[in-house]
């Protein structure tokens, strides 16, 4: 069992840091020649998606504004099905290009309200980033504009992904083995 960061958990390496960065920069550029000369506001999920924020967010070479969402559907490894808004927005996004940064889409359940509720908010473009996409749990069909990695259905942490709070703080992406 690890004796780092992980603690009791047992955490097998799925994507490295290193992997993780090189990918950033990929997405970073693609977006930077995207929107030229747009008026660009970042708008993350809290609260797994913060760090792929913040590295994207340094990503990309133009001027943006960020700001933040609370959404909450799991409870420790299990996802309870209801969509619950726990911080709004602090300003308005109409007539904004958005970028919806999120950090992994499973069902997309979630997502799917995300898009709709921004949406009725008249930004001028609405668009979404997705470190991870577990494509086998799809419930829905979203569609991810600039996405980081395609991955398997397994229950992952690290680079901001947790197990009830714990473990955002890695600097990679693993899988949690075993269990809490």
């Amino acid at each position: 069992m690890p004796t780092s960061r992980e603690g009791p958990f047992r955490v097998e390496t799925l994507l490295s840091a290193e992997q993780i960065q090189a990918r950033i920069q990929e997405m970073g550029a693609q977006i930077t020649r995207d929107y030229q000369g747009k008026d660009l506001a970042l708008v993350a999920v809290l609260k797994g998606s913060y760090v792929f924020l913040a590295d994207l967010a340094r990503a990309i070479d133009l001027p943006l504004t960020i700001d933040f969402m609370g959404i909450s559907s799991y409870v420790g490894t299990k996802s309870t099905g209801v969509v619950r808004v726990t911080s709004d927005l602090n300003r308005p996004i109409e007539g904004l290009d958005v970028l919806l940064v999120e950090d992994i889409i499973d069902t997309g359940l979630t997502m799917q309200y995300l898009l709709e509720n921004l949406g009725t908010r008249r930004p001028a473009s609405l668009k979404l980033a997705a470190f991870l996409e577990k494509p086998s749990r799809a419930k829905v069909k979203i569609p991810i504009d600039y996405k980081g990695f395609v991955v398997e259905d397994q229950f992952l942490v690290g680079y901001g992904l947790d197990v009830d709070g714990k473990l955002r703080n890695l600097p990679y992406v693993g899988v949690l083995r075993g269990g809490l």
